[in-house]
């Protein structure tokens, strides 16, 4: 039996990203040494487009479906769902996603390859005092913000846990009070 084959039937013909049934091809899920039908993805043209883009631009609406398909069995699958919410944890039901995407460690570390990788800034994020910031690093304010919109002032001193980078290495993303905010990261200082 084809890979083709192989997958249409673990799909029932459909992209095993967003269930779309239309113009559906065989997309092997980087690094791929020798291709077989656990290292690949039946994926629709959208999916495909999107997956392949190198400026950015996706249709942020479609990815939604990731909110399914990150649960599926397959680990190709969940490789690819947690890859696409990385691209676009900018959005906040994207970050969301990923703070509950469970993936074995092996899973992990296919997902998190630099074959997968979207690309990142060039400048590194740096807090008040010159300390280079990664993603999952936790942080402290050091100063009281107000935060518009959700109706509270994070005050100096809060911790902030498991922090995302964003595209601007002038800020990062983090929970506070339960809510998540971008933060400038001069306000902050790495614990």
């Amino acid at each position: 039996m084809s890979i083709e084959q192989t997958l249409k039937e673990r799909s029932g013909c459909q992209c095993e990203l967003c269930s779309g049934k239309d113009a559906l091809s065989v997309y092997e899920v980087p690094p791929v040494a020798e291709p077989n039908s656990d290292k690949c993805i039946l994926v629709c043209s959208q999916c495909l487009g999107d997956i392949d883009s190198t400026d950015g631009n996706y249709d942020v609406n479609h990815w939604r479906c990731l909110n399914d398909s990150m649960w599926s069995q397959v680990p190709a699958v969940q490789v690819m769902a947690y890859r696409m919410l990385k691209r676009l944890d900018s959005e906040s039901w994207a970050q969301d996603l990923l703070d509950m995407i469970y993936l074995d460690d092996a899973v992990r570390n296919w997902a998190e390859s630099a074959a997968g990788d979207a690309p990142q800034a060039d400048e590194p994020t740096l807090d008040n005092n010159g300390a280079q910031l990664q993603v999952g690093d936790n942080v402290v304010l050091i100063k009281d913000l107000v935060v518009k919109g959700a109706n509270f002032t994070a005050k100096r001193g809060t911790a902030v846990r498991n922090i995302s980078l964003s595209q601007n290495p002038l800020h990062i993303e983090g929970r506070v009070n339960g809510t998540r905010i971008v933060i400038i990261s001069d306000y902050v200082k790495k614990m």
